[in-house]
């Protein structure tokens, strides 16, 4: 649903939690959401501002499927089947993020966290960036902004995808719209990550009516009700960026990256500004949830895949857990194949049977220790192309990082009583019945 029936649907349920008292923008409101379990808070009030800041929307599954108006259940369905059939969305000529237009823009006027001690500088963290390739066609992903003065950025772009990639090949400046304040399916169908040509705006319509509207002053759409949009250009001059703490909160280092130009911002007559606390909870679940869809259809190439969790444990990156009903004897080892290749910078992939909850770490852990053998058992794939995220792989500069992989298939082994490795069950029971 939209953002702001979101919210107010969570304050109805008495989830939302709203702060009143006057709180600054330097690690104050980065501290309190934090205490707070990032549970879904507004603050009414921020120094030196004249609008709120609100996060922690999307801080666990439960709330992703309310948002998304399913179940935690269903998620995974709901996003295999938006990649699978992308709807393109609708343009408007009137939208509510653009109620109001500043061209001559002043980021100083956005309360941009300071989220920790040593970071590079104020950071948006909720930042999705829309860009047109001219060969592949739009795209929406997310890039961290640290602010420089009051129109300039620098933008983190990470090699290999697609906003850099973009950006290599071209000689002049590329547009860019910057968007901050999204529904819950435009922040989710913008981490989906999906290959080149999958147009993420036709994503999220397929997850939600998301209808669009052409930039003021860019060739480019954004979705018609985000909350603030910034209108610029990512050139070819670059400047620090970084240090910041990044999804294993453990802290990135400092690169050169590209300079983003504002050059006009629009947004809604009274906006919120959206905040996420980075290597924390909403930041995991944008991560890891998003390539769950991608290990599911690599998997299901190769065996019966029920259920895919990258877990919070990994960092939401580096660890997987894959559920499937085997067919063939050596299915598991082919589910960590496939796995792999689904998200290829996960480290570590466990794969299960069905009545395994992948969600409960003591299941995971029980079903490792009764149903595996690591002689048997373990695939090890050494020096494999890795995650920048692991301060554990060998980094070289320039180079992609390595790392060694392992998957551990935990599925009973064939030809054997499937009984003698099945857990008991004691009857429930009501308690009343006894009283």
């Amino acid at each position: 649903m939209r953002l702001r029936r979101f919210l107010d649907k969570l304050e109805e349920e008495g989830k939302l939690t709203r702060i009143s008292r006057e709180v600054s923008h330097e690690y104050e409101v980065a501290n309190v959401l934090h205490a707070n379990g990032e549970r879904p808070t507004l603050f009414e009030r921020v120094s030196g501002f004249d609008m709120p800041v609100f996060g922690g929307i999307v801080s666990s599954r439960e709330l992703v499927a309310e948002g998304l108006g399913t179940t935690r259940e269903d998620i995974l369905p709901r996003l295999v089947s938006a990649l699978r059939d992308p709807r393109p969305p609708s343009t408007v000529n009137d939208a509510p993020c653009q109620e109001v237009v500043v061209k001559e823009p002043d980021l100083d006027t956005l309360p941009i966290l300071l989220h920790l001690p040593g970071d590079g500088g104020r950071y948006t963290t909720t930042s999705i960036c829309i860009i047109k390739d001219p060969d592949t066609g739009r795209n929406a992903s997310y890039h961290r902004l640290m602010q420089r003065d009051r129109d300039r950025f620098t933008a983190r772009l990470i090699p290999q995808r697609q906003t850099r990639t973009t950006w290599e090949k071209a000689t002049d400046d590329i547009e860019v719209a910057v968007c901050l304040g999204s529904s819950t399916a435009m922040l989710v169908a913008a981490s989906l990550g999906p290959p080149s040509g999958v147009d993420e705006l036709s994503v999220a319509n397929a997850l939600e009516e998301t209808p669009v509207v052409k930039c003021v002053t860019k060739d480019l759409d954004v979705p018609a009700h985000t909350e603030i949009v910034l209108e610029g250009r990512i050139t070819h001059d670059r400047d620090d960026e970084g240090p910041f703490v990044d999804l294993t909160e453990t802290r990135d280092i400092q690169r050169q990256e590209p300079v983003l130009v504002v050059d006009c911002i629009t947004h809604r007559r009274d906006p919120l500004y959206q905040c996420l606390l980075p290597g924390r909870l909403e930041h995991k679940t944008l991560m890891g949830m998003p390539k769950e869809p991608t290990i599911y259809e690599s998997v299901s190439k190769v065996t019966d895949c029920r259920n895919v969790f990258v877990t919070p444990g990994g960092g939401s990156w580096l660890h997987g857990v894959v559920q499937v009903s085997k067919r063939r004897p050596d299915d598991g080892v082919k589910a960590i194949h496939a796995a792999f290749e689904g998200h290829r910078s996960m480290k570590h992939v466990l794969v299960v049977d069905a009545d395994v909850d992948i969600y409960d770490p003591d299941a995971l852990e029980w079903a490792l220790a009764t149903r595996f053998q690591a002689h048997r058992d373990a695939v090890i794939l050494p020096d494999q192309p890795s995650s920048s995220l692991d301060p554990s792989a060998e980094h070289q500069p320039g180079e992609k990082a390595r790392t060694t992989k392992v998957g551990l298939d935990a599925t009973i082994p064939e030809g054997v009583d499937p009984a003698h490795y099945e857990r008991v069950r004691y009857k429930d029971i009501d308690l009343a019945d006894y009283r």
